[in-house]
């Protein structure tokens, strides 16, 4: 499912247009955005919890020359299912 499908289903379940499921869709990402860049974490009772995870600095290797590259430390989003959306699958 695409983001254009998600809108359609939206709108369709909630009985509003398109342009407003899209303004949720997008105002609930925007949220989630914000408070993940604060470090924070959002949970939603049973579906799940987005956080922040730092990876490490690393070293890779190039492929196509097998040289040895540094991988700089980052901060990447994490999504951990709740029980009940894992029940459901």
């Amino acid at each position: 499912m695409n983001k254009a499908e998600l809108i359609a289903k939206i709108a369709d379940d909630a009985g509003i247009t398109k342009t407003q499921a899209n303004a949720t869709l997008d105002s609930f990402v925007d949220a989630v955005t914000k408070t993940l860049k604060k470090g924070d974490k959002v949970t939603l009772v049973g579906f799940g919890t987005f956080s922040v995870s730092k990876r490490a600095a690393r070293n890779g290797r190039n492929p196509q020359t097998g040289a040895v590259i540094k991988i700089k430390a980052k901060k990447v989003a994490k999504f951990k299912a709740g029980k009940e959306l894992s029940a459901k699958m």
